[in-house]
């Protein structure tokens, strides 16, 4: 399958298992992201997400969206979304 990278983690909450990524392309609730990073590999699905607190299903470039995931993430990690 292909990838395409579509941003970056910049935080993680660990009370909420939720992180936060800087897109630099678009994400819509039903896309499959893989997190790759120094300590992360892992594959989700994107279930729901936020921006500025509020739910959205869908983001775009330039939008820093909040959503809930499966393992701990780092800072900088990379985020692709996975092309079928």
């Amino acid at each position: 399958m292909a990838e395409t990278e579509i941003g970056k983690f910049t935080h993680y909450f660990g009370h909420v298992s939720a992180g936060v990524i800087d897109l630099t392309d678009s994400l819509k609730v039903g896309d499959t992201i893989h997190v790759k990073g120094a300590h992360d590999d892992f594959t989700q699905s994107v279930d729901s997400m936020q921006v500025d607190h509020k739910p959205v299903t869908e983001a775009k470039s330039g939008d820093q969206v909040g959503m809930k995931v499966l393992k701990k993430v780092h800072p900088h990690d990379k985020v692709f979304k996975v092309v079928p």
